[in-house]
């Protein structure tokens, strides 16, 4: 299956700034790209290139007064399968999990596992026995618990004022379902990216990246979606970290505006 990917951001500045970006596809797809991807930045600056503590690939570059405009376009070859089922086996014990996941239990700005959600991942999920079945226990729970609301989102909002308001957009299902699973010792990674509607009916909302997230089980890492609560085809990854401040799209070191968001996720023929 071919999938056509991209997008056309625009930001303005006041004042002369730096921007971070993670804007690419993940390293671990580049050899699914049809070509090379058409990345483009306007006006024509500088970059530089690197990859993230996490293997993200990504860019800096210096932004003067006026607007950047960043834009993309690529088409990938992605499976035609629903994301993976992880087996039912027992979980993991905690003392033998490898040391390159132990990041992914600690609490972080957007996931406090070490908050009230933490008595609350054991009094509602701890009797549930096997790594999987608690991870999609915390799904169901995540999916129906929060109301997704574009018009109440922020950026600040964290995986416990998520509970705390019941509401969010994919950003903060993905960051209360991680919380829940680092609080059960259960390593879990942020990740985002493209999601289509391919083989599902399509919403009127207009296209968006998408945040889901990966639990380690049974030594390896899984695919999860809070947001769906489904097994999805069609995701392509950008960028994996331990929460969204790890894999922003931008980061930009002073006041701007946004200008211009659009996304473009859709199968080819």
């Amino acid at each position: 299956m071919l999938i056509k990917i991209g997008f056309d951001i625009a930001l303005r500045f006041n004042v002369a700034t730096s921007i971070l970006y993670t804007l690419r596809v993940h390293p671990s797809r580049l050899a699914d790209l049809v070509a090379p991807e058409d990345f483009r930045i306007e006006p024509n600056v500088p970059v530089q290139d690197y990859l993230d503590v996490f293997g993200n690939q990504c860019g800096r570059i210096s932004a003067g007064p006026g607007m950047i405009r960043f834009t993309n376009h690529a088409v990938i070859r992605s499976s035609n399968l629903l994301d993976e089922e992880p087996p039912d086996l027992p979980q993991q014990d905690i003392r033998d999990l490898p040391v390159d996941t132990l990041p992914y239990l600690l609490p972080t700005r957007y996931c406090e596992s070490d908050s009230e959600l933490l008595s609350l991942a054991w009094g509602r999920f701890g009797h549930i026995s096997g790594g999987a079945a608690r991870v999609r226990a915390i799904c169901d729970f995540v999916h129906n618990y929060l109301r997704f609301d574009y018009l109440r989102a922020r950026s600040n909002r964290t995986a416990l004022e998520s509970y705390r308001e019941g509401t969010g957009v994919c950003r903060d299902f993905t960051h209360l379902a991680i919380t829940l699973c680092r609080c059960l010792n259960i390593p879990a990674a942020y990740t985002t990216g493209y999601l289509g509607d391919i083989g599902v009916p399509p919403v009127d909302d207009p296209m968006d990246f998408s945040a889901w997230f990966e639990a380690y089980l049974n030594g390896r890492w899984y695919t999860f979606d809070a947001r769906h609560n489904a097994r999805r085809i069609g995701r392509v990854l950008m960028g994996r970290g331990r929460d969204a401040s790890d894999v922003a799209l931008t980061t930009v070191f002073g006041l701007h505006s946004l200008e211009n968001f659009h996304v473009i996720t859709e199968q080819v023929g």
